[in-house]
């Protein structure tokens, strides 16, 4: 899923003004995806215990990673 976010600058010069605009593509994690990726770490550990907040982290990251490429 990508947002499209623009950034619009405007400079002047003597009395000439200028606009230039800025579009770039960011990708955006949706919540959902980062529960399910937190949710197979939870599976590959086979459900043993350990820390909800840090297989969120673990897939926020790794999620990140992936569409950083």
């Amino acid at each position: 899923m990508a947002k499209q976010t623009t950034k619009r600058t405007t400079t002047k010069t003597g009395s000439t003004s200028k606009s230039i605009t800025k579009a770039r593509t960011k990708a955006v994690l949706s919540e959902e995806q980062i529960r399910c990726r937190a949710y197979e770490i939870f599976l590959q550990r086979n459900g043993g215990p350990g820390d909800a907040h840090a297989d969120w982290l673990q897939a926020e990251r790794e999620l990140t990673q992936e569409l950083s490429l």
